[in-house]
């Protein structure tokens, strides 16, 4: 991209950000602007989420996944380091507190270590020592698992943006998107706004705005409510390390686990309950527009079938919270009710096909003259300088 082009970034959570601020570095003469519809940035997946600078343990070795996942690991540790942005990196512990869950622990340590990760096995004895509140019979250390606040994150991305010459514009539903000859024109609830190239990374409404351009688009987002609940200040110290269960490879999600805040706390979360408001944060929280859309899409069903047993079981623990406590006491025994306070819930944007497959590696759609960013799911906040810089790639071959 050595000529002076614009472009319109559609989203204001850490992709889109990222994606304009990587657009200026690249071509500092270029026209930039971000359209966000809420007040601010970082108001949906990125401020809601669990804050983990993921190290890339469950991936495939060679997936996309995979591969930005390192790439993020480090790049978003360096933009902590030169933008004075907390972050740590305490370390991830993965415990089997059963037989039955050795194996699989065995598989993920194989390929952790094919995606090139700093290991450590840590068996009963010594995990009692480093984690005294934690009962298992065999770990597994990510030593490069860090920590960070993501929302700082995307203010500063925002900040840079401004001071690069960029425009965020806040508050600006889009109505509808035209690819033409001469570029795209996107129609917000303020006016027209016409760029050379347009990206998209819209979230949890991902799909509907790639529909609004006119594309193809064949899966659907389907809200999954993640809930979190927060432990008092008295237990501040409980553990050193995150905290997470071996996952189920039959299911789709990674399980409770316990979480180190920036600010010394720890969070216990979080769930997977099928959601009936793509932004509706509230418990039983229903938007009518989003529960039909959601109900008549058959893969929705297929999906729900499939997972049945997993879903009644969190539907449950979420109606019941001393179910999900004891999901929780599997491997920390001491908690009680008392120590699940509560704490801001999240929504995971699941991309889920018409036959009722989970798409779980990144998806993209890609015109001439577009870039729509379908499905990003986690680590989509770690990775998003790599998808940026990948993101930037795709439209520098497109131009």
């Amino acid at each position: 991209m050595n000529e002076a082009r614009s472009f319109i970034v559609i989203g204001g959570g850490v992709v889109g950000l990222a994606t304009a601020w990587t657009l200026l570095q690249r071509q500092p003469t270029s026209r930039v602007v971000v359209v966000e519809k809420e007040d601010r940035v970082a108001a949906h997946q990125t401020g809601r989420n669990s804050n983990v600078i993921h190290a890339g343990v469950y991936y495939a070795p060679g997936s996309l996944k995979a591969k930005l996942c390192r790439a993020g690991l480090e790049a978003t540790k360096a933009f902590c380091e030169a933008h004075s942005l907390p972050y740590q990196t305490p370390g991830k512990l993965i415990v089997a507190t059963e037989p039955g869950e050795i194996g699989r622990l065995n598989e993920l340590e194989a390929r952790a270590r094919q995606n090139g990760l700093d290991l450590r096995r840590i068996e009963r004895d010594e995990l009692r020592e480093i984690e005294p509140h934690i009962r298992g019979i065999d770990a597994l250390l990510v030593k490069q698992t860090g920590i960070t606040a993501y929302t700082p994150i995307a203010l500063k991305l925002a900040e840079l943006i401004g001071q690069a010459g960029g425009e965020i514009r806040l508050g600006q539903t889009v109505h509808d998107i035209r690819e033409h000859h001469g570029g795209v024109t996107v129609v917000t609830s303020d006016g027209e706004i016409t760029a050379d190239q347009l990206v998209a990374c819209a979230g949890l409404q991902s799909d509907r705005i790639a529909r609004l351009a006119g594309l193809d688009v064949q899966h659907k987002i389907v809200p999954f409510r993640g809930e979190y609940f927060r432990l008092p200040d008295s237990r501040k110290g409980l553990v050193r390390h995150l905290i997470y269960p071996v996952p189920d490879p039959s299911l789709p999600f990674l399980g409770v686990h316990l979480t180190l805040e920036i600010d010394g706390g720890i969070t216990l979360g979080p769930n997977a309950v099928l959601g009936l408001a793509r932004e509706g944060y509230a418990k039983w929280s229903i938007n009518w527009h989003d529960a039909v859309d959601a109900v008549v899409f058959p893969g929705l069903w297929k999906t729900l079938w499939r997972f049945r047993n997993a879903a009644a079981t969190e539907l449950r623990n979420s109606a019941l919270t001393g179910g999900y406590l004891k999901a929780c006491q599997r491997y920390c025994p001491s908690l009680t009710l008392d120590d699940m306070q509560p704490h801001p819930t999240g929504i995971r944007a699941q991309a889920v096909s018409k036959t009722g497959e989970m798409i779980h590696d990144f998806l993209f759609m890609q015109t001439p003259r577009m870039l729509h960013v379908c499905n990003a799911p986690s680590p989509a906040a770690t990775s998003a300088l790599p998808i940026a810089a990948m993101i930037c790639d795709r439209l520098a071959s497109a131009a």
